[in-house]
């Protein structure tokens, strides 16, 4: 038996004729007949927690961000009603900061035999699985005097996935996707295009996608179409080794890398392009292949969903040997990796050219836009020194991109806004020079 307040009981203990006060609860009972016999009979009243039944039913998965219900089912099948307070105990990521108190507590009555829901709202404030803890009722009798307490687990997991927040620039993408694909506007012929229909020539056509022969079949002067050839093979990789760990805001480098590469495969996937994934620092964190166009984002959603950065050095050797082992034919390969110079100079640059010898190549990296406004900060001495510090953090980082150029390699590096649209825009630049 838990007796629910001492406050309260001694308060009941003042309206009763005490002769002698005893410091402990069982002399304060003993001289107290009456009270004694109310707190046992609210005991017997109250109903018992053990023999409850519970069950869980809801959401499954949300985005980071957004809220998720999961519901709890209390079966009273006792003949006593259930008075009850419920603490559903969840991880504290689950819920803003200043809100589990009350979002994770309930008062709950349950009729004898009945059963009744009580809903729990979460707001997870990190990426992952998290799975709920004890449920803990705490059932009164019909005078509130005492208490019968007691704790249940009942298993649930919800996914908490990426945000994906750039997918607000996908419908203008896809429009440029619809006019590479000569919907709107004629194409310039490359090595990754093939023909698609004749039209009439208008004022601004590239003279030389004019067909002569269809012209001397007609009035008109006729051009060629050309769009770009699908089932295109995309690897993105993504590193999850320490340098993906660094913050950028407010969240890690890797979660701005998931983003641009999630708009990424929106964008190829509806191109008519297959889309992979390798997750990889010193073995696979995740590996995503073979999905329809339709199963691709979902399936990269939830892999991502999971992924963590690890505090460890990424060997650049062996992830180039699992990307052409999961790239056996030519593809654009994607590294959402650092610009950082040690890490590329010491360890990508070596092994690079057996990825370009294969395949297109494709590097994006997060930019500090700390760096960016140190670098302009003038007025005292301790901005000039950091200011200093900036510039020679962006030629280092200017000069690494550059070495990458040369060899054959497309670099993207913007802050973590900027990321996501910029690797889609470069990605349909390749497509219209027909480079994939």
């Amino acid at each position: 038996m838990a007796l629910t307040g001492r406050a309260a009981l001694l308060a009941a203990l003042g309206s009763l004729p005490v002769g002698i006060w005893d410091p402990s609860w069982t002399g304060i009972l003993a001289v107290n007949a009456p009270l004694a016999a109310a707190c046992a009979c609210d005991f017997a009243l109250a109903a018992p927690v053990r023999r409850l039944g519970l069950t869980r039913s809801g959401d499954t998965s949300v985005r980071l961000g957004e809220t998720a219900d999961v519901t709890l089912t209390i079966t009273n099948p006792s003949r006593r009603p259930l008075r009850a307070h419920l603490r559903d105990a969840w991880p504290p990521t689950t819920w803003q900061p200043g809100t589990e108190m009350t979002a994770s507590r309930h008062r709950v009555t349950v009729p004898a035999g009945e059963r009744r829901r009580v809903t729990t709202r979460l707001r997870p404030t990190r990426r992952g699985d998290r799975q709920a803890d004890r449920v803990t009722i705490r059932s009164y009798g019909p005078l509130g005097l005492v208490s019968r307490q007691g704790t249940h687990k009942v298993p649930w997991t919800v996914r908490v996935l990426p945000p994906f927040t750039s997918r607000k620039h996908l419908p203008a993408k896809l429009a440029r996707l619809r006019e590479l694909d000569g919907r709107t506007s004629v194409l310039t012929r490359g090595e990754g295009t093939e023909f698609d229909s004749l039209r009439e020539y208008v004022p601004g056509d590239d003279t030389r996608s004019i067909d002569w022969r269809a012209t001397a079949r007609q009035s008109a002067v006729a051009v060629r179409t050309w769009r770009p050839e699908r089932d295109r093979h995309i690897l993105l990789v993504l590193d999850t080794g320490r340098t993906s760990a660094g913050r950028v805001g407010d969240a890690p480098r890797l979660d701005a890398s998931m983003d641009a590469a999630l708009l990424l495969a929106a964008l190829a996937s509806r191109a008519g392009d297959r889309v992979d994934l390798l997750a990889y620092d010193r073995r696979v964190r995740a590996l995503v292949q073979g999905r329809t166009a339709g199963d691709v984002l979902p399936s990269l959603v939830n892999a991502m969903a999971t992924l963590e950065p690890e505090l460890i050095e990424t060997d650049a050797r062996s992830l180039t040997a699992t990307a052409l082992r999961t790239a056996p034919r030519h593809s654009l390969i994607v590294l959402l990796t650092t610009l950082d110079t040690a890490p590329i100079e010491e360890g990508l640059l070596p092994v690079l050219p057996q990825l370009t010898q294969r395949h297109t190549v494709l590097l994006a990296s997060v930019a500090d836009p700390q760096v960016t406004r140190m670098a302009t900060a003038r007025g005292n001495a301790e901005s000039v020194y950091e200011a200093a510090a900036a510039a020679q953090a962006q030629s280092e980082r200017h000069r690494t991109a550059e070495q990458l150029r040369r060899h054959g390699v497309t670099v993207v590096d913007a802050t973590p806004e900027e990321l996501a649209p910029a690797l889609a825009d470069a990605y349909l630049a390749l497509k219209t020079a027909g480079r994939l």
